[in-house]
């Protein structure tokens, strides 16, 4: 570090012998344990002063490789780098087309937005951040699903996903300004629809990254709302991320569901806010529970309905269970009484509970009545009307149900029954935590107990 500090003061080194200090320093500088110098408030300024000032790309993109790797381990070192004052310098390198500068900037750039007191405002608006990072990101767009005889460069991946992850956490911590990022929106659409999904892993990088740089943008501008759902097939990028989901659900685990589909689930609830009637017509009937699913209590087949309302009630994914779950009341139209038609109270409950949400007194007597006023041309996938057919609490059609024939008590067996109630009922009041009266007392004295001669058959 001595000899490079020295190298700005003077230049005495020549370029292979200072690219391979640089080289010393990012070794030593994976373990802070014995690399002090390297974190100092003077080492900082000599690795920012090599990357940004040097004439030489190699040398800059060295000392890029050093400063990022130190901003990475030592949390400190980002506003010293700050306070240094070469973010301006940064958003300049930013623009050059090159997928190593942009790999390193924007993951220098990423990392000031934490632990520090950088005025993201300020880069947007004067430094034109979004708009460049929106540049490198149309860039990607354009290459993805070309054919070329070049060898795949990881570093082309590796970059966009740097940019992506920059532009979320622009986007999440300066609200405010999210709408300067909407000329993304398009080549990010385009790679997602563009790029084969896994069946292993379908939120593999950088599909997940795609997925998380969407959610903080404004989709309710004109602009967006057209590259969203395109006049010449609306349902294509929503199907598109239906399909991402529908695989994900069936391949990753409770931890994974909570840090991959959450953000998924998150944009299709946001893109169904902002859809057009046939669009959110075919959502519903993508992701409600459909006839063949109520052939059985809902959740029991192997549908995406059934899967994600098996999921909307599992413990150990907590973000995941909300998400799933307002995304379906959203598509009951945000009504209590749609929705527990749409998924059956024993899936609404718990959420219509959570959220304070009163349930109408006829919600349920409206599935079991015929002859029902009530339209439900939303509460299913073919938007007929089920009322009068569909079981209220599980949501199966009434004539799919199993009918068990009770095996009728006899005398001895009723009265034992009785007594055991009798003994229940008297036990729960002597606690006295409740003020109850024993039915069977009750029934007593209001003179509806008929005492049955021995020789009573019946």
């Amino acid at each position: 570090m001595n000899a490079l500090n020295a190298d700005l003061q003077q230049i005495n080194l020549l370029p292979h012998q200072r690219d391979a200090h640089l080289e010393s320093v990012k070794v030593f500088g994976r373990d802070p344990t014995n690399a002090d110098p390297i974190f100092t408030k003077e080492g900082i300024e000599t690795l920012t002063r090599h990357a940004f000032n040097s004439p030489s790309q190699t040398t800059s993109r060295n000392a890029l490789r050093c400063l990022a790797n130190a901003m990475l381990l030592r949390a400190n070192t980002r506003q010293i780098f700050v306070d240094l004052g070469y973010m301006s310098k940064a958003c300049t390198k930013l623009k050059f087309d090159s997928r190593d500068d942009e790999f390193l900037v924007s993951r220098i750039i990423f990392l000031t937005t934490y632990d520090t007191n950088i005025d993201i405002e300020k880069l947007i608006d004067e430094e034109k951040l979004a708009d460049i990072i929106g540049q490198n990101i149309s860039r990607h767009g354009k290459q993805c699903g070309q054919k070329t005889k070049k060898p795949f460069d990881p570093m082309q991946e590796m970059a966009l996903i740097e940019s992506l992850k920059l532009m979320f956490n622009l986007t999440h911590f300066c609200p405010q300004r999210s709408i300067t990022f909407s000329p993304a929106l398009q080549p990010i659409l385009s790679i997602i629809s563009k790029r084969p999904i896994s069946d292993r892993t379908p939120l593999e990088q950088p599909i997940a990254p795609l997925v998380n740089a969407l959610i903080n943008l404004d989709f309710e501008s004109k602009d967006n709302a057209a590259s969203l759902f395109p006049k010449v097939s609306p349902n294509s990028n929503v199907d598109c991320l239906v399909g991402i989901l529908d695989k994900s659900i069936k391949v990753y685990a409770d931890e994974e569901l909570e840090q991959l589909v959450s953000p998924l689930l998150t944009l299709l609830r946001k893109m169904y806010e902002v859809a057009p009637d046939e669009t959110k017509q075919h959502m519903r009937s993508t992701i409600l529970p459909s006839t063949e699913d109520r052939q059985q209590p809902l959740g029991r087949t192997e549908s995406l309905s059934s899967k994600l309302l098996r999921l909307s009630t599992n413990p150990a994914t907590p973000q995941v269970r909300e998400s799933i779950s307002s995304l379906l009341f959203d598509m009951s139209d945000k009504d209590a009484r749609s929705f527990v038609q749409n998924v059956g109270y024993g899936f609404a409950s718990g959420f219509l509970f959570q959220h304070n949400v009163p349930i109408p007194e006829n919600a349920l007597e409206a599935w079991s009545t015929e002859g029902s006023e009530a339209s439900n041309t939303r509460a299913s996938q073919d938007g007929r009307n089920l009322n009068g057919r569909v079981n209220p609490i599980t949501g199966q059609f009434l004539d799919k149900e199993e009918h068990v024939e009770e095996v009728k008590m006899t005398e001895e067996e009723k009265e034992r029954e009785a007594e055991r109630l009798f003994v229940l009922f008297e036990r729960l009041k002597k606690t006295g935590i409740v003020d109850i009266k024993n039915p069977v007392e009750t029934a007593f004295h209001e003179g509806r107990f008929e005492e049955l001669p021995d020789d009573s058959s019946e």
